[in-house]
C-alpha cells in the first residue's frame, strides 16, 4: 500500500471526528473509569525449551487502568496496562509478553453515526471471533496492540461485520536484559507491517448455529536494523458454532487456510520467496448436563500445519495475533502447544458447582504434524525426520473462586506435560523429566 493510500485512509477515519467536533459542546459528558491488579505466582520445573533453565518462578503484578468518556454519539478511551515481573532466572523464558511496564495500551475515539455502526480510529486492542487469529489475550500480562481504524455493524438480530486497517505495535524493550529490568520503554507502531481484513458473522444460519467468515491479509517487510521474513500472507477461513446449552449437544469446527509468500528465514542474504501453503482447524463437541453442576464434557481435536521437506514452499501455520491460553492451556513460562505443527485430540471436562466457583479439567495428546519441523511451541526439532513424532500427553487443572462477587477472584491452575518421545530423543530436547507448572492468581476488580 502506498504513502499517499495510508494518508488517505488515516484521513478518511479521522475527518468524520474532526466535522461533528462542534456537536460535543452540546452533550453531556458521561465519566467511567474500571480497572484490575492481578497478582500471579508461577513455578515450572523439567523445562521443554532449549536453552533455558531446567527450573524456573516467577511474580508478576499486572495493574490495568481504562478510562471512557461518552458524548453523545461519541466515546473517548484511554487504557494503561502496567506489567511487571520479577525473580525468574537468568535466560529464562519470560518475554514483553510477561513484562511491559507503563503501556499505554489503548487511546480511541469511537464514533457511531447511526444505531449499530461505529467507526474506531487510534490506538486499540482487537477480538475478533473466537480469537483464535485475532485476540486480546488475558492469560499473559501484556497487550497486543494496533493503530489504525476500524468500523463495526451489528444488527437487530446480531449479525456482525468487523473491518480493520491497522498497524501492529512492536512491544518493548526488545532485550531479556532490559525486560528483566523491568525498563519503561514505549511500545512502537511497526512502520514494515500493515495488517488489515474483515470478519462476518451470522448470528443463525440455523436454529442456534451461527457462521463466520473472515479474511485477513498481513504485509511485513524488512526495517533498517529489522531484518524480517518479508511475510505477505493471506488468511481466510470460516467457523460453525452452536453454543453450549444444557440437555444439548454444543459444536464448534474452525478452519483456515493460508497462501502467499514468505522467505524461510529473516536473514539478510535469504532473499528467496517462497510459496506458502499451510492452514489449521479445530473441532470441538461437547454435552451439557442438567443439573445443579451443570457439568459439560466435550471432545477436542486441534490440527496446524508444519514445514516440510519441499524446498520450495512454507508449510508452518502462522497465527497471526491470535489467542491460544482456550484451546491449549496456561502461558507464561509454560505454553508448550500452539497452533502450529500440531495434531491433537483431546477431552475437557468443565462444571460450575456454584455461581463463584468453576472448575475445569482437560487432558489432550500432541503429536508432530511435519516431523522434520520445530514442535508447536517448544523449540524443539529434529530437521533429520528420524525422531518419533509423538510430543506427549498435557494434563491440566483448573479451578476459579469469587472471593468477593465481581471484585475479587482466586484462580489456582497447574500443567503436567508427560514428554514423548520427541521431546525426550530429538537433537536439541532438554533432557529433563516430565514438565510441571503451577499458577496461583489473585486478581481485584475495581
Amino acid at each position: 500500500m502506498s504513502r499517499s493510500v495510508r494518508i488517505s485512509l488515516a484521513c478518511a477515519a479521522i475527518l468524520p471526528f474532526v466535522s461533528a467536533a462542534p456537536a460535543l459542546a452540546q452533550d453531556k459528558v458521561k465519566l467511567s473509569v474500571t480497572g484490575s491488579v492481578r497478582v500471579r505466582a508461577e513455578t515450572i520445573g523439567g523445562q521443554f525449551r532449549p536453552n533455558t533453565p531446567e527450573s524456573d518462578s516467577f511474580l508478576s503484578f499486572r495493574t490495568m487502568v481504562a478510562a471512557k468518556a461518552e458524548i453523545g454519539a461519541f466515546t473517548l478511551v484511554g487504557e494503561v496496562v502496567d506489567a511487571r515481573g520479577y525473580g525468574e532466572s537468568d535466560k529464562s523464558s519470560v518475554r514483553t509478553s510477561e513484562i511491559n511496564d507503563l503501556e499505554p495500551v489503548q487511546a480511541y475515539l469511537a464514533w457511531r453515526p447511526v444505531k449499530g455502526v461505529q467507526i474506531t480510529g487510534g490506538k486499540f486492542a482487537m477480538d475478533i471471533g473466537a480469537s483464535r487469529l485475532v485476540g486480546r489475550t488475558d492469560f499473559p500480562n501484556g497487550v497486543p496492540t494496533y493503530l489504525g481504524a476500524k468500523i463495526e455493524a451489528k444488527d437487530k438480530n446480531k449479525n456482525q461485520l468487523v473491518l480493520f486497517w491497522t498497524r501492529p505495535f512492536t512491544a518493548l524493550p526488545e532485550t531479556p536484559a532490559d525486560i528483566y529490568d523491568n525498563k519503561v520503554q514505549l511500545d512502537r507502531a511497526t512502520e514494515n507491517i500493515e495488517f488489515f481484513g474483515g470478519n462476518a458473522m451470522l448470528a443463525k444460519l440455523y436454529g442456534n448455529t451461527s457462521l463466520e467468515t473472515y479474511g485477513f491479509r498481513l504485509i511485513e517487510h524488512d526495517r533498517t536494523t529489522h531484518p524480517t521474513r518479508n511475510r505477505r500472507l493471506v488468511t481466510f477461513g470460516a467457523r460453525l458454532r452452536r453454543a453450549p446449552a444444557k440437555n444439548a449437544l454444543d459444536y464448534e469446527v474452525e478452519a483456515a487456510l493460508q497462501r502467499g509468500l514468505a522467505r524461510a528465514t529473516a536473514a539478510v542474504t535469504d532473499v528467496r520467496d517462497l510459496k506458502v501453503r499451510a492452514g489449521f482447524v479445530h473441532a470441538e463437541s461437547g454435552w451439557t448436563f442438567d443439573g445443579k453442576w451443570a457439568p459439560r464434557v466435550a471432545a477436542l481435536f486441534d490440527y496446524a500445519s508444519g514445514e516440510t521437506a519441499n524446498p520450495n514452499t512454507f508449510t508452518r501455520f502462522d497465527t497471526l495475533y491470535g489467542a491460544r491460553r482456550a484451546d491449549f492451556g496456561p502461558l507464561s513460562l509454560y505454553g508448550a502447544f500452539g497452533r502450529a505443527n500440531i495434531v491433537s485430540p483431546g477431552v475437557r471436562f468443565e462444571a460450575r458447582p456454584s455461581k463463584r466457583l468453576d472448575l475445569m479439567a482437560s487432558v489432550r495428546g500432541a503429536w508432530l504434524a511435519s516431523a522434520v519441523d520445530s514442535f508447536a511451541s517448544t523449540g524443539v526439532i529434529d530437521r533429520t525426520g528420524k525422531t518419533d513424532t509423538f510430543g506427549g500427553v498435557q494434563f491440566e487443572l483448573r479451578a476459579r473462586r469469587w472471593l468477593v462477587p465481581q471484585k475479587l477472584r482466586f484462580e489456582l491452575g497447574s500443567a503436567w506435560l508427560a514428554k514423548g518421545a520427541f521431546l525426550h530423543d530429538a537433537p536439541n530436547a532438554p533432557r529433563t523429566g516430565d514438565t510441571k507448572f503451577v499458577h496461583a492468581d489473585l486478581t481485584l476488580s475495581f
